[in-house]
């Protein structure tokens, strides 16, 4: 009987044991499923709205109440730094009626006065600065001297302000039908219609905050790039990756473009692909004039700010590495991770833009990049003499009395040598971006420019000796020698 008594008291035991660790794994599991539903429902909710925000809403000081840290570094996009090579400094200046501006960025030209021949006759020739912060890039637009140079489309304003409000206004709703309008624009005209720089709106979604495009000129112009990949009828909007859309909102405004037709459409020539040999093709094709140049008389075409052509051919890009991962790196606040708006070089900010990868120490990646700028530099410096050498003896010899026709191939030449230099001179990260196709284009650029020279020597062999003089010595067939 005991025996037995003691038996049922241990299966008794067994079994209150049991019935204590279902309820403990119960409960456990109902915590882990409520765990996980409120973290769900917080992802639906990222931010506390302390005012509501919508796609009319396009001043960043609104949005900043829902957002304030990305506002305070989006703000500090005014400060004004220098790198070795990048960055600027702040130069003093007495305010106009016609120019509120008390600071403005040094002059390239007067860094570098062989621009002004470079552009002779076009308006780059006569204003063009070191680059500053999205804080600047509306007022530095309006106040350049190149407004004063010549009349402005109102097209090139798309990379300098505030614009989704303003297309779907001008278009009554359709953001497609307001850029065309304004492509037809001048520029005062759609610079009385915007407010502020790039802003929030026109990289987020203001109900989910998600990335998205909201310039049709990017939608078009990667719609061409990836239909010559046999992908038809692209819209990142609706098929970009989250990582892909990190650099694509960036890509709305970095890149090199021209205005296309009478209608002055503005246009990203990427329809036969990215590389700087498939935007010239692009542009011939239409063919593209921008200027004549005063000196050669050779009819040119214009790079502008192609990081994103750039950056697209470098080891970044094909590692999956986004434009806002160096520029924008994440950081901590309190328990929160956000993506810092402070766009800036990310060698004023070594430790999150590079050191999440990169695992060395500060100065050494430092000197790395500074290595690799300072090589881009030199080269760059070596295809600008050759340039320069190719427009003197180009000069020589239309004085002297050549002709278009003889002319035509050494001016076909500079057309490409000044494309390719300025592609990569224009562009801001004096060749980081992707530093092996940067240095290919500038030595390509320079034997560009000796092949025009060579072009010449071989127009003219056996003529005239005054247009051989030319060719051989331009200084001394200039000054009648």
């Amino acid at each position: 009987m005991t025996t037995n008594h003691s038996t049922q008291g241990t299966g008794g035991r067994r079994t209150t044991v049991l019935v204590v660790i279902t309820a403990v794994l119960t409960i456990a599991v109902l915590a882990l499923l409520v765990n996980i539903f409120e973290r769900k429902q917080e992802a639906k909710n990222t931010f506390m709205r302390v005012v509501e925000v919508n796609d009319q809403t396009d001043d960043p000081a609104i949005w900043g109440k829902n957002f304030p840290s990305e506002y305070e570094g989006y703000l500090r996009t005014s400060e004004m730094k220098k790198t070795m090579y990048g960055g600027s400094e702040a130069m003093p200046r007495q305010a106009t009626a016609d120019d509120p501006r008390t600071t403005t960025a040094r002059s390239r030209l007067e860094q570098y006065p062989r621009l002004v021949t470079m552009w002779a006759n076009y308006p780059f020739s006569k204003d063009y600065r070191e680059r500053r912060g999205h804080a600047y890039m509306l007022d530095d637009q309006t106040y350049t001297g190149r407004q004063k140079a010549a009349p402005q489309a109102g097209a090139c304003i798309n990379c300098h302000a505030s614009l989704y409000t303003v297309y779907n206004k001008v278009g009554n709703g359709d953001m497609t039908k307001g850029f065309e309008t304004i492509n037809h624009m001048s520029y005062p005209e759609v610079r009385a219609l915007v407010k502020h720089p790039i802003a929030c709106i026109d990289c987020h979604d203001p109900k989910t905050m998600q990335l998205r495009i909201s310039r049709p000129a990017f939608l078009e112009g990667i719609k061409a790039y990836k239909a010559s990949q046999g992908i038809a009828d692209y819209d990142p909007n609706k098929q970009a990756t989250r990582q892909e859309m990190r650099s694509f909102v960036c890509a709305q405004c970095h890149v090199t473009y021209y205005f296309k037709g009478a209608e002055k459409r503005l246009t990203f020539p990427w329809d036969k692909g990215l590389k700087v040999e498939n935007i010239v093709a692009s542009e011939d094709a239409v063919p593209v004039k921008e200027w004549v140049h005063a000196q050669t008389g050779a009819s040119l075409i214009k790079a502008r700010h192609p990081e994103f052509e750039l950056w697209s051919q470098g080891i970044h890009a094909r590692s999956g590495v986004a434009c806002a991962d160096c520029h924008m790196p994440y950081k901590r606040e309190g328990g929160v991770k956000v993506s810092d708006h402070h766009v800036q070089s990310p060698l004023l900010n070594i430790n999150r833009s590079c050191q999440s990868c990169h695992r060395w120490d500060e100065k050494e990646l430092k000197s790395r990049v500074e290595d690799i700028q300072t090589a881009f530099f030199t080269q760059k410096n070596e295809a600008l003499d050759a340039l320069m050498d190719l427009i003197k003896e180009i000069k020589a010899a239309k004085e002297t009395g050549a002709t278009d026709e003889q002319l035509a191939k050494a001016r076909d030449y500079q057309r490409k040598a000044g494309f390719y230099l300025d592609f990569i001179m224009s562009e801001n990260s004096m060749g980081f971006h992707a530093p092996q196709e940067a240095q290919r284009v500038l030595g390509e650029s320079l034997n560009l420019s000796r092949l025009g020279q060579l072009s010449l020597r071989e127009q003219f062999k056996g003529t005239a000796p005054t247009l051989k003089a030319a060719i051989q010595s331009p200084k001394a067939a200039a000054s009648g020698k």
